[in-house]
């Protein structure tokens, strides 16, 4: 009687102590080595199996361990921006430390900020005027925009770098509810800011901008 492959897994499955009854079994049978082509025991086999799993439960275990050190460190950048604006003066104060903090500690090339219906120098950058579509692209958002570098006026926001910037960060400023300016980060990497990456530091990021420049503007 021929017994299928299956049949003999099935058996075993079922009569477990089958190794118990017939232990010399398990020094006489061999089977190919998984690295090379020598016959091994099973019990050398198991061995080798069970390396194999500790390499790959190492490798889990490192990628968490700098997925944990990356976001300590975001999360201690972050902090250190909100310290710095909690104490700014003034929303020009506000806006250099956004800038300086952005640009250094976080590493973002290019940064510009867009404000509208709260009180500022219309000569300022920050409050130059926007098209209608610009207003409505940063009211829609659910929350920060990562992509391709293009969007009603934001890349042309980073003066000539702009023609560069391949990739780009959208943050909606917001004060009860409404929205009254827009936080432009760019980068000439295609991947620095790319739609499937989290947004939870960005927005911790525009919540506290939106509390500095909402309390200095007035």
């Amino acid at each position: 009687m021929n017994l299928a492959a299956k049949d003999v897994a099935q058996y075993l499955k079922d009569h477990p102590d089958f190794f118990n009854q017939y232990a010399e079994l398990l020094a006489q049978i061999t089977i190919p080595d998984p690295h090379g082509g020598r016959a091994v025991s099973i019990t050398e086999r198991q061995i080798a199996g069970l390396r194999d799993q500790v390499k790959r439960l190492e490798g889990k275990l490192a990628e968490l361990i700098r997925f944990g050190e990356e976001n300590d460190a975001l999360s201690g950048k972050t902090h250190r921006l909100d310290v710095a604006l909690a104490g700014a003066a003034d929303a020009a104060g506000a806006l250099q430390l956004l800038h300086a903090h952005l640009g250094g500690d976080f590493a973002v090339p290019h940064v510009a900020v867009r404000l509208w219906d709260v009180p500022g120098d219309p000569a300022a950058p920050e409050f130059a005027p926007m098209s209608a579509a610009a207003h409505e692209f940063a009211a829609s958002l659910p929350r920060p925009y990562c992509g391709p570098g293009s969007g009603p006026d934001v890349v042309g926001w980073f003066g000539e770098a702009g023609a560069h910037v391949r990739s780009v960060a959208l943050v909606a400023l917001r004060r009860d509810g409404r929205t009254f300016g827009l936080l432009a980060l760019g980068s000439e990497e295609p991947q620095r800011f790319y739609p499937e990456m989290g947004t939870l530091y960005l927005e911790r990021i525009g919540e506290v901008a939106s509390a500095a420049l909402a309390r200095t503007l007035g």
